[in-house]
Protein backbone atom coordinates (compact mmCIF):
# COMPACT_ATOMS: atom_id res chain seq x y z
CA UNK A 1 0.00 0.00 0.00
CA UNK A 2 1.07 3.26 -0.84
CA UNK A 3 -0.10 6.96 -0.37
CA UNK A 4 -0.23 9.72 -3.12
CA UNK A 5 -0.70 13.45 -3.06
CA UNK A 6 -2.27 14.30 -6.10
CA UNK A 7 -2.76 17.79 -7.50
CA UNK A 8 -4.76 18.38 -10.86
CA UNK A 9 -4.43 21.54 -12.74
CA UNK A 10 -6.98 22.99 -15.31
CA UNK A 11 -10.65 23.27 -16.04
CA UNK A 12 -11.36 20.86 -13.26
CA UNK A 13 -13.54 22.15 -11.02
CA UNK A 14 -17.33 22.44 -11.93
CA UNK A 15 -16.78 19.34 -14.82
CA UNK A 16 -17.64 16.41 -12.62
CA UNK A 17 -14.15 15.73 -11.71
CA UNK A 18 -13.93 14.75 -8.18
CA UNK A 19 -17.48 12.43 -8.93
CA UNK A 20 -15.86 10.58 -12.10
CA UNK A 21 -12.26 10.08 -9.79
CA UNK A 22 -14.89 8.61 -6.98
CA UNK A 23 -16.32 6.19 -9.53
CA UNK A 24 -13.29 5.30 -10.63
CA UNK A 25 -11.18 4.67 -7.20
CA UNK A 26 -14.16 2.45 -6.10
CA UNK A 27 -13.63 0.79 -9.08
CA UNK A 28 -9.95 0.33 -8.78
CA UNK A 29 -9.99 -0.26 -5.01
CA UNK A 30 -8.45 3.17 -3.78
CA UNK A 31 -9.64 4.76 -0.74
CA UNK A 32 -8.93 8.29 0.06
CA UNK A 33 -10.66 11.87 -0.56
CA UNK A 34 -11.07 14.44 -3.65
CA UNK A 35 -11.54 17.93 -2.55
CA UNK A 36 -11.96 21.60 -4.70
CA UNK A 37 -9.28 23.61 -3.65
CA UNK A 38 -9.05 27.91 -3.79
CA UNK A 39 -6.98 27.97 -6.57
CA UNK A 40 -9.20 25.96 -9.14
CA UNK A 41 -7.22 23.01 -8.77
CA UNK A 42 -8.33 19.38 -7.52
CA UNK A 43 -6.28 18.01 -4.88
CA UNK A 44 -6.83 14.47 -4.11
CA UNK A 45 -5.42 11.95 -1.53
CA UNK A 46 -5.34 8.52 -3.00
CA UNK A 47 -3.85 4.72 -1.33
CA UNK A 48 -3.71 1.70 -2.87
CA UNK A 49 -1.44 -0.86 -4.50
CA UNK A 50 0.98 0.25 -7.29
CA UNK A 51 -0.95 -0.76 -9.97
CA UNK A 52 -4.23 0.28 -8.76
CA UNK A 53 -2.79 3.71 -8.51
CA UNK A 54 -0.93 3.72 -11.87
CA UNK A 55 -4.58 3.04 -13.26
CA UNK A 56 -6.07 5.91 -11.76
CA UNK A 57 -3.27 8.61 -12.43
CA UNK A 58 -4.15 7.41 -16.13
CA UNK A 59 -7.48 9.04 -15.34
CA UNK A 60 -6.71 11.99 -13.32
CA UNK A 61 -4.74 12.81 -16.46
CA UNK A 62 -7.28 12.49 -18.68
CA UNK A 63 -10.19 13.93 -16.44
CA UNK A 64 -13.96 13.60 -16.89
CA UNK A 65 -15.35 14.37 -20.46
CA UNK A 66 -15.52 18.24 -19.91
CA UNK A 67 -12.10 17.77 -18.21
CA UNK A 68 -9.32 19.99 -19.42
CA UNK A 69 -6.34 18.43 -17.58
CA UNK A 70 -2.75 20.65 -18.26
CA UNK A 71 -1.02 19.11 -15.57
CA UNK A 72 -0.92 16.25 -12.77
CA UNK A 73 1.59 15.86 -10.04
CA UNK A 74 1.74 13.69 -7.53
CA UNK A 75 4.14 12.42 -4.58
CA UNK A 76 3.96 10.20 -2.05
CA UNK A 77 3.09 10.79 1.18
CA UNK A 78 2.25 9.17 4.53
CA UNK A 79 0.28 6.38 4.90
CA UNK A 80 -3.08 7.15 6.03
CA UNK A 81 -5.25 3.83 5.92
CA UNK A 82 -8.41 5.76 4.86
CA UNK A 83 -11.39 3.51 4.73
CA UNK A 84 -13.05 4.57 1.79
CA UNK A 85 -12.82 7.18 -1.02
CA UNK A 86 -14.78 10.32 -0.10
CA UNK A 87 -15.48 13.91 -2.32
CA UNK A 88 -14.75 16.66 0.57
CA UNK A 89 -16.71 19.27 -0.11
CA UNK A 90 -15.57 23.11 1.16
Amino acid sequence: MKHLDIVITGKVQGVFFRAMSKAVADQLGIKGTARNLPDGTVFIEAEGDDFSLELFLEFCNKGSDRAVVENVTASQGELKKYRNFEIVKK
